[in-house]
């Protein structure tokens, strides 16, 4: 009994350490924006990936080739809405924005579901859902404007924000396919696959617009958003999810504006200011009323995967 709490408890550091290298990899994304191209470093991001696994997953790949042919569609699908729409965007929201805001964004991500689920499942969202998301989205338009809303006409200023909104719902979207479908492809398998085929949409935006080299300035970042937050923070999700469940795992993700803010401050120096803190309490309080659940709706709703 004694093992089993303490290894609860060693479990819940793994979706602390994943949030920190998605956050540190916002960071990573903002401070390269000056070395390398959006659409190179989304590239060169995945071709790491995809190169690291290879050894690993070619075989088990074609052993599982007819679970793959029959997923091949919905793969396809998943790699577009959350491989290349929502990083890609992600890169180009780097330009225009702050690694501080788009972490406060990214948390977004379970309110946006919510809203994508229920245009896609149908599923209709219960009052704490409604009054949090109400609740976030006012968070969120305060630190856009920076405490002052009347600046909010003005969009040219609120462009990689927006960008980053965009981004946000493409990955929720993402999510709520993963429900939808239920896929029977072993996780890593259709990981890999869908890496292939991000790595496949990039061809058409590379001979339009070009592949930056890997050089000094951007190696060791191309190099981090390959590894860690590619492969490595997937995994430790996949391994919490196992330990501690989908909903407790997830609540470590509204620790990404936190985390980020952090890095961005004493990294890349960027400033937090009041309105990010009253915007991102209100953000976060939101988000959690967002996630309450029900009476009803927690002994009805079956357990699934974030």
């Amino acid at each position: 009994m004694q093992q089993k709490i303490q290894q609860h408890w060693w479990a819940f550091a793994l979706p602390m350490l994943a949030v920190l290298i998605w956050s540190m990899n916002i960071a990573v994304t903002r401070y390269v924006v000056d070395y390398i191209s959006p659409i190179s470093i989304s590239f060169y991001r995945w071709l790491v990936a995809f190169i690291v696994l290879t050894p690993f997953m070619l075989i088990k790949v074609w052993q599982q080739r007819n679970i793959v042919r029959e997923n091949f569609t919905q793969l396809a699908v998943l790699s577009a809405f959350g491989m290349v729409l929502y990083q890609g965007l992600s890169y180009f929201a780097s330009h225009e924005t702050t690694a501080t805001n788009m972490g406060i964004i990214n948390a977004f991500i379970p309110v946006f579901t919510i809203f994508v689920s229920m245009l896609l499942l149908k599923e209709i969202p219960n009052r704490f859902a409604v009054i949090g998301s109400m609740l976030s989205l006012f968070g969120l338009l305060y630190v856009m404007a920076q405490g002052d809303f009347s600046s909010l006409l003005g969009l040219g200023g609120h462009l990689g924000d927006v960008i980053m909104i965009v981004a946000v719902f493409f990955y929720a979207f993402y999510g709520v396919f993963l429900k939808k479908w239920q896929l029977k492809v072993p996780l890593m398998i259709s990981v890999y696959i869908q890496i292939a085929f991000a790595l496949i949409y990039h061809i058409p935006f590379i001979i339009w617009l070009g592949l930056d080299p890997i050089d000094s300035q951007n190696g060791l970042s191309v190099l981090y958003a390959g590894l860690f937050p590619s492969l490595i923070a997937p995994l430790l999700w996949m391994m919490a999810v196992q330990y501690i469940g989908p909903n407790r795992t997830s609540i470590f993700m509204n620790l990404m504006p936190v985390f980020t803010a952090i890095i961005a401050y004493f990294w890349l120096k960027e400033a937090w200011t009041v309105y990010h803190t009253i915007g991102g309490v209100i953000i976060i309080l939101g988000i959690a009323l967002a996630q309450k659940k029900t009476r009803r709706a927690v002994v009805n709703k079956p357990l699934t995967d974030v």
